[in-house]
């Protein structure tokens, strides 16, 4: 953004849109109370329109510092700071970095504190590396460029690489364009048919890892449900030959415990497609683990592999009593029992 133009308007503009691009993420300062919390608060206040402004206001006191530790000093000595366009110009990268967030499956809640509701585009993934490769090439190319230009001896006026950012923004654009398209068909090849004799109460696909035309569907039915491949250029669903079932289990008095948890209940706030598996405790221990999974996440795939049974799960312990003992997560070590926060 900044070697799209912002950085020609006042002195700063880069230094301010990076930190500013990245401030939403000083959310995971709340991991220091604990792996539930941070789950709690992740993609919060820090990610919301009210947080954005205050994001902002942070980023632009510490650039601010900085400018004049240096001596109020900045690399153009005639282009000077202007310190509200560079406020504007934070606030803007803040929303960037909320837009980017949207367009994946794991969603935001940009209305928090007044909404916990999720918002999720689900046309990218976590990680795109399309997009990804898009904004390295609009960084790197001016760069080459540069160096030819220093070996024959060419100078240019002003920051350089405004053409290769814009082209890398545009190329973001019209990715998210064809992505947004074949999500439609995706959802629409899920929603035109009966799974098991079943009508879909409401049908989801998901992105997979690179491929913007296959997509991890899920379907939800009275009784369970239905996780399969979609291609979105036939558009073609095929569940009799490659799709899962997942019943609903019965709610027990275990599972009703587990959903009234810190922890159960901050998952449930989170996932779109949550279902509960109840397992006996394994000694010492005597009680339930109760495992909240979201099954948007349970088939999509990284390069050819799944991710693990507990990838983006919550599991809770509950002992016979039907008390609470504490969030149970995965170690070397084995299962590790951590109590829920206050």
């Amino acid at each position: 953004m900044g070697r799209a133009g912002l950085n020609r308007k006042t002195a700063l503009a880069t230094l301010t849109l990076t930190l500013a691009a990245e401030a939403p993420d000083l959310d995971v300062l709340s991991s220091l109370r604990g792996p539930t919390f941070a789950f709690a608060h992740h993609r919060g206040f820090t990610h919301s329109f009210l947080g954005v402004p205050l994001d902002a206001i942070v980023v632009l006191g510490f650039v601010y510092l900085i400018w004049r530790i240096r001596g109020r000093k900045t690399k153009d000595p005639t282009l000077s700071p202007r310190w509200g366009l560079l406020f504007l110009y934070a606030f803007l990268a803040g929303l960037s970095h909320i837009l980017l967030d949207f367009t994946n499956n794991y969603g935001v809640r940009p209305f928090w504190p007044f909404s916990e509701k999720w918002y999720s585009w689900d046309i990218v993934f976590i990680f795109e590396p399309i997009i990804f490769g898009f904004l390295l090439l609009g960084l790197i190319v001016p760069s080459l460029f540069a160096l030819i230009d220093k070996e024959i001896g060419a100078r240019r006026r002003g920051p350089r690489g405004r053409v290769a950012a814009t082209l890398a923004l545009s190329g973001v654009v019209l990715l998210w364009g064809l992505r947004d398209y074949e999500h439609r068909r995706a959802v629409s090849a899920l929603e035109a048919r009966d799974y098991n004799g079943a009508d879909p109460i409401r049908a989801s696909a998901y992105p997979k890892w690179i491929d913007p035309f296959h997509w991890y569907g899920v379907v939800e039915t009275p009784a369970f449900f239905a996780l399969m491949p979609v291609d979105s250029l036939s558009p073609e669903v095929d569940p009799e030959n490659q799709q899962e079932i997942r019943y609903k289990p019965e709610e027990t008095p275990v599972t009703l415990a587990a959903k009234k948890s810190y922890a159960g209940r901050v998952f449930l706030d989170w996932a779109k497609y949550p279902i509960t598996e109840t397992e006996t405790a394994p000694p010492p221990r005597e009680g339930y683990i109760v495992l909240f999974q979201d099954l948007r996440f349970a088939g999509i795939s990284i390069a050819g592999r799944r991710p693990s049974r507990r990838a983006l799960t919550r599991a809770v312990l509950i002992d016979k009593n039907l008390q609470v003992v504490g969030d149970v997560y995965e170690t070397r070590k084995g299962p590790e029992v951590v109590p829920e926060p206050d």
